[in-house]
């Protein structure tokens, strides 16, 4: 108080707001040198703008006759950005840097706080300001006088070489064709700098005419700075409480609401949350929740949220797995994104959590090995899926997390249907996809999904053991006699066609069986290529049963033919590894699993119109014997069978040879000269 009465009011002003919404205001800062001259002393040669920008360049003239002018420098400058040569196309057209270049800036981000003002006869106008621009002086003319030198410098070292040098440099292009830019990739490119550089260069610029302060179109434009009314009735902006005016005065600072300590990007507070539609709320809450019961959803969305909408949002984001709500696949992984353990893109990873999702509809339990196997998806993304929905347990495997939500499927019947035809289709992808057998489909039994689990004791599981084992005995007991009645029947033609049958003889230790023990998880149970409980067809000492002899070299020259036309040139070792996989997926009791030595498949090898390669490999080598021993098919009755032989007597003679001379031998051999295309395809 006893300031204020220091300081008495002198002299009260009406203040007026001027007429903003046709009238937009800059302000232009820019020096003038030297400080005695007025803007009217200043000659502006030419201005221009960018309004996007708000981009502004001024031209001014400079006083070449002044005494603190230096002309030599002057001149100096002029030569080096346009050369000795004078055109259209010269900065300084005199010879003499007789100009300079404001490029503007912004001054200020937030304007709207500042107002130009005029006060005439006891009342102040004010105008709100659109911008203020500060223009400082550019530098570019010194760029162009470099790029100048740099040009003069590229052809002085050009001309120390002769013409014909010039004429024999030839350079190779290399022609690329761009891909498909994704969407991911074009908001990348239209965020870059280099692409708002581009932006910015390409829009035009708009030229502008200066007048001086006593033009008469500049008193007009002047008039625009006093308000129209005067009245405070009329000026509605002015009629606020006094807590309004001060925010219009003094709004809050930009800079101030940015300083604020910002949350983690996947942490949203609830209050955020309920800030947006129904449906983001929803997505959200799924995408961090994964798996929840409509109980628990409802419940974090609010008092007053409608259940029929909540329920019709819902199912655009989760589906329904015993009886709660699991996020959908591609909500977690979206289109053009890709696993951050093994880089599988989102669409394989969606098929494999649909296949996961899909099993915990099935049953309350699924083993992370079948998943793997099924999916062939790395451990950490298979982790990954059921870590999403399930729980580990030991000796067990994953168990869905969350019980039985009985209570939501008995009020909503029809959304359960629903979601059990959509189900029906997502199976009937995953059969496609996966190829799944019958035991993947058949669905257990749904004793599991009651809302408490049945608790079974020791002694009823040994029970269940012993009736379990004596079914299958019975079962196995009948196979037996079947396979052994014709076992007899067999035997009985054979005797009966001794004469007609020719059996190969063999030593008994001229040669192994086949060792398939690197392979042995592949033979289901196959021990050396055969079934245990199959001992009926043994081999005894190395001599197969008379009626099966003819039969299993049928079954083998099949095998080998189909396979040499499929792969024109094999290893032993590889034929091997791969009639171990086509013996397990033959049915138990096949005539292959007789016992095939490596001698019977070497011999049908070349009975089928193979050659052995001898090629020479280095001594170095650490390959095995099996992989040196190289067998192709020599002729296979297409164009290429010449082409094909005379590559193979190339590689017998060097392992290692150069394309060149391939294609050279090639069209020698030949009579005819060979294109790229299909060279590569006899080399395939």
């Amino acid at each position: 108080m006893a300031n204020e009465e220091d300081d008495p009011i002198i002299q009260e002003v009406k203040v007026h707001g001027g007429n903003s919404d046709l009238y937009k205001m800059s302000v232009f800062q820019y020096p003038i040198r030297p400080a005695s001259m007025t803007y009217d002393d200043v000659t502006h040669l030419s201005a221009k703008i960018k309004p996007k920008q708000q981009k502004v360049e001024l031209e001014m003239a400079i006083d070449t006759l002044n005494p603190n002018y230096c002309r030599s420098k002057g001149e100096q400058i002029a030569l080096n950005v346009d050369g000795t040569c004078t055109d259209e196309t010269s900065t300084y057209s005199s010879k003499l840097m007789d100009k300079q270049t404001f490029c503007s800036s912004q001054a200020a981000s937030n304007v709207s706080r500042y107002a130009a003002a005029i006060y005439k006869k006891g009342e102040l106008h004010l105008t709100p300001l659109h911008g203020i621009l500060q223009l400082r002086p550019s530098f570019t003319y010194l760029d162009k006088a470099d790029a100048k030198h740099r040009e003069r410098e590229a052809a002085n070292e050009g001309g120390d070489s002769s013409q014909d040098e010039a004429e024999d440099d030839v350079k190779q292009i290399t022609v690329r064709f761009s891909r498909p830019e994704t969407e991911q990739a074009r908001q990348r490119r239209v965020q870059s700098y280099e692409f708002l550089q581009k932006r910015q260069a390409e829009e035009h610029w708009v030229h502008l005419h200066y007048y001086g302060l006593k033009d008469s179109r500049s008193e007009h434009e002047r008039q625009y700075l006093f308000s129209q009314g005067h009245g405070l009735a009329e000026n509605t902006e002015l009629i606020k409480s006094p807590s309004e005016y001060l925010m219009m005065l003094m709004p809050p600072s930009v800079e101030e609401e940015n300083d604020k300590p910002m949350a983690p990007s996947n942490v949203l507070s609830m209050a955020q949350l309920r800030t947006l539609p129904l449906a983001d709320q929803i997505k959200i809450l799924m995408k961090n929740v994964k798996v929840m019961p409509f109980a628990n959803l409802l419940s974090l969305l609010g008092s007053g949220t409608d259940a029929t909408a909540v329920l019709r949002c819902v199912q655009q984001v989760a589906l329904l797995v015993q009886g709660n709500w699991v996020v959908k696949s591609d909500v977690l992984y979206p289109k053009d994104t890709s696993s951050p353990h093994s880089g599988v893109p989102a669409e394989v990873l969606c098929r494999g959590r649909d296949f996961v999702m899909w099993k915990f509809t099935q049953d309350r339990w699924v083993v992370r090995k079948e998943v793997a196997a099924v999916t062939k998806l790395c451990p950490e993304d298979v982790k990954d899926f059921l870590e999403h929905m399930s729980v580990a347990r030991i000796n067990k495997g994953w168990e869905f997390m969350l019980p039985y939500d009985e209570d939501f499927v008995k009020k909503h019947p029809d959304i359960v249907q629903r979601q059990q035809m959509l189900w029906m289709g997502i199976q009937a992808k995953l059969e496609k996809v996966y190829n799944l057998l019958k035991e993947h489909l058949t669905p257990k039994k749904q004793e599991a999904q009651s809302a408490h689990p049945l608790l079974v004791s020791g002694e009823q599981r040994v029970n269940m053991a012993k009736a379990k084992v004596k079914q299958n005995y019975g079962q196995l007991e009948k196979e037996f006699q079947k396979q052994k009645a014709e076992m007899k029947s067999n035997d009985t033609l054979a005797r009966t066609d001794v004469p007609n049958v020719r059996i190969k003889e063999e030593p008994v230790n001229a040669e192994e069986p086949m060792d398939t023990s690197t392979h042995e998880g592949l033979n289901n149970g196959l021990v050396n290529g055969l079934h245990t409980a199959q001992g009926s067809m043994d081999p005894v000492n190395g001599h197969l049963p008379g009626g099966c002899i003819d039969r299993v070299a049928q079954e083998l020259k099949a095998f080998v033919s189909s396979t040499f036309k499929k792969q024109f040139v094999l290893t032993l070792s590889e034929l091997k590894r791969l009639f171990n996989l086509h013996l397990a997926s033959l049915p138990p009791g096949h005539t292959l699993f007789s016992g095939i030595s490596d001698k019977m498949l070497q011999d049908m090898v070349l009975d089928t119109g193979c050659k052995q390669i001898l090629v020479p490999f280095p001594p170095q080598t650490a390959a095995s014997p099996d992989e040196l021993k190289v067998y192709a098919l020599w002729e296979a009755g297409d164009t290429y069978d010449q082409h094909r032989q005379v590559l193979l007597e190339i590689f017998s003679k060097n392992y290692r040879v150069r394309r060149n001379v391939i294609q050279n031998q090639l069209s020698q051999e030949c009579g005819e000269d060979l294109n790229k295309q299909e060279v590569d395809r006899v080399l395939k």
